[in-house]
C-alpha cells in the first residue's frame, strides 16, 4: 500500500519519519543528514525519547526546528504511585534540561497557560493544572508565577492565541509555558507519556480542529509546550485489537504442537515481545492479515474515512488521570521556578 499519514498524533516519537528511525538503516540515513539528533534512555522505568531537529532536519522530516522530549511509563496505572513519583522526577529532570538557558531575574515572570476545555474531561488537563498551581499559588506564593486557562474559542469567540498575546504583551513575561491534552498515535501510550518542547504549539491539530500557533515566532518571548496524551482515534484501537488478535492466533498455531503448551495449567498469552511469522494466518483469514500494522491502520482509516461520525477515544478513568497529572504538573512547574529564579 502507498505511505499515507493518516494518523492524528501530536507526539514527536510517533512522526512516521521518527518511527522509522528505529530501523538500522534509517538510522544511518538520519545520522548522516546531520539535521536530527535522536537519544533514546531509560532511568528506572520512564523511557525517554529526546530529539533535536535542525534547519535542515526540518526539512528533512517535517517536523519545527527545535527540541522534543518524550517521557513514558508504558506500566503506569492509576494506582502506581511509585511509576508517578519517577516520572515527576523525569519531568523535573528535563523541564531544566529543555530551560538550562533560561535563568529567572528579581522580576521576571513566567506565564503559564492552561489550554483546554474546561467541561470536557479529556481535554481538561490544562484548566486543572491551573486550578492546581493557584491552590499551591495560595498555600505557597511565588511571584514569579502568573497563571490562566482562556478557555476555548468554542466558548469564548476569540482565538486562543490571542488571549494569550494580549497576556504577553501587558505581562512582558520572560518564558511562556503552555499545558495542552494532546492525540496519540498509540493506544498503550494513552496517559502515560509526557512531551516537553521548546517548540510551541498549535491547538487541536492532533484532532483536526487546528487553530493558531502558540509559538516563540508569535509573542516575541521563548515558550515550552508540556503535553499529555489522553485521546486516541478510534481506527487505531480497531487496528491494536486486530493486530493482538492476530499475533495470539499466530502464536497458538506456532505453539500448538510443543511439549510445553501441553503441560500449560493456565490461560497462555504470547509474548508481546516476540517475533511472529503472521503468514500463517493467510490460509484463513487472506492476504491482508500478513500486512504490517501501519497498513492495516490505513486500511481502516481509507473505509471509516466517510463515516459520518469520526470517534476519538479515552480511558474510563480519564477523569483520575487528568487530576493526577494536573497535580504532577503544578508540582513540577512550582519546584523547577523556585529552582530556577535568583
Amino acid at each position: 500500500m502507498a505511505e499515507v499519514n493518516w494518523s492524528r498524533t501530536d507526539l514527536i516519537d510517533e512522526a512516521d519519519e521518527v518511527v522509522a528511525h528505529q530501523t538500522k538503516q534509517q538510522k544511518e540515513k538520519l545520522k548522516d543528514s546531520n539535521g536530527v539528533l535522536i537519544e533514546e534512555i531509560k532511568e528506572n522505568r520512564v523511557k525517554i525519547t529526546k530529539v533535536i531537529v535542525d534547519k535542515q532536519g526540518q526539512e528533512e522530516i517535517g517536523k519545527k526546528e527545535g527540541t522534543y522530549i518524550t517521557l513514558s511509563v508504558p506500566t503506569l496505572n492509576i494506582d502506581d504511585d511509585i511509576g508517578f513519583k519517577q516520572l515527576e522526577a523525569a519531568f523535573m529532570k528535563y523541564l531544566n534540561d529543555i530551560h538550562k538557558g533560561i535563568t529567572l531575574g528579581e522580576d521576571d515572570k513566567v506565564l503559564v497557560i492552561g489550554l483546554g476545555n474546561k467541561t470536557i474531561t479529556p481535554d481538561a488537563v490544562g484548566p486543572f493544572a491551573i486550578d492546581s498551581m493557584q491552590i499551591e499559588q495560595l498555600d505557597h506564593p511565588n511571584e514569579h508565577l502568573i497563571m490562566y486557562a482562556p478557555g476555548v474559542t468554542g466558548q469564548t469567540g476569540f482565538e486562543t492565541s490571542d488571549f494569550v498575546h494580549a497576556l504577553t504583551e501587558k505581562i512582558k513575561p520572560a518564558l511562556v509555558i503552555v499545558i495542552d491534552a494532546l492525540a496519540t498515535r498509540g493506544s498503550d501510550r494513552l496517559c502515560k507519556t509526557i512531551q516537553i518542547t521548546n517548540t510551541g504549539i498549535h491547538p487541536g491539530s492532533g484532532v483536526g480542529n487546528q487553530r493558531a500557533e502558540i509559538s516563540k515566532e508569535v509573542l516575541g518571548v521563548p515558550v515550552t509546550a508540556i503535553g499529555i496524551p489522553t485521546v486516541v482515534d478510534a481506527t487505531v484501537i480497531i487496528a491494536d485489537a486486530v493486530e493482538k488478535v492476530f499475533r495470539s492466533i499466530a502464536a497458538k498455531i506456532h505453539e500448538k504442537d510443543k511439549p510445553s503448551r501441553k503441560l500449560s495449567v493456565t490461560s497462555w498469552q504470547p509474548d508481546p515481545n516476540e517475533r511472529i511469522d503472521f503468514s500463517v494466518l493467510k490460509p484463513i483469514f487472506g492476504e491482508w492479515s500478513t500486512w504490517s500494522q501501519n497498513d492495516r491502520l490505513q486500511l481502516f482509516q481509507e473505509v471509516l474515512s466517510s463515516h459520518p461520525e469520526r470517534l476519538i477515544v479515552t480511558p474510563k478513568e480519564v477523569d483520575i488521570w487528568i487530576n493526577k497529572y494536573s497535580y504532577l504538573i503544578s508540582s513540577g512547574l512550582f519546584k523547577w521556578v523556585n529552582k530556577t529564579a535568583k
